[in-house]
């Protein structure tokens, strides 16, 4: 007979319901809007309890924005594949890329981002510093793959972001900025082949 799984813990279902209210906060109202006390309010626990968990507002942001971008690059944590097509390879993280963008929490908390960093260049510079850190999915496979002599560049950041770039100018900026309607499959599928052809006539 197999065991359950524990319950979790007070104080993680208060956390846990601490940044469901909070996501739901910056989205319905965004950053400026929201405060410490309408978060607790919508959490249901005291303002104390809040600021036991997340020292301040910009914390809470900053940690839902990283947990958000970390899924994000796990699902683009394709490993290269020396025996594989290169082709098939970027087509399936392009695709990955192309989901995580389509994810309506992710562009609203893109929108709200963008918005703060705008009236807050000390905000927007402490988000950058936060998450500086990561090495996005394509610069990794890039990397790996121009290090085994099957792409040509010397900088697999600037080609990851080229790559990204074309993805987004079609995915992500047209929706967050001027409200276009996400790309439907066929659409996607488009982008994503137009967007690795081009990368691989450049640096294939």
């Amino acid at each position: 007979m197999t065991e359950a799984a524990p319950a979790p813990r007070l104080t993680d279902r208060k956390r846990a319901a601490i940044l469901d209210a909070a996501l739901a906060e910056f989205r319905a109202a965004g950053y400026e809007a929201t405060s410490m006390d309408r978060i607790a309010a919508a959490a249901g626990v005291s303002k104390r309890t809040v600021y036991n968990h997340f020292p301040s507002k910009e914390a809470l942001f900053g940690h839902i924005l990283e947990a958000m971008l970390a899924r994000g690059q796990d699902d683009l944590s394709l490993p290269y594949r020396p025996d594989a097509p290169l082709r098939a390879q970027l087509l399936e993280l392009a695709q990955r890329k192309l989901r995580l963008m389509h994810d309506p929490d992710f562009i609203d908390l893109a929108r709200v981002a963008i918005v703060a960093g705008m009236h807050s260049p000390d905000l927007a510079r402490a988000m950058i510093a936060r998450l500086g850190h990561r090495e996005a999915g394509f610069a990794a496979w890039i990397r790996a793959a121009a290090a085994d002599g099957r792409l040509k560049t010397r900088d697999p950041a600037f080609a990851a972001a080229q790559l990204e770039s074309l993805l987004k100018g079609a995915a992500f900026w047209p929706q967050l900025a001027l409200g276009q309607p996400p790309l439907g499959r066929a659409r996607q599928k488009a982008v994503a082949d137009g967007a690795v052809d081009m990368f691989l006539a450049r640096y294939g």
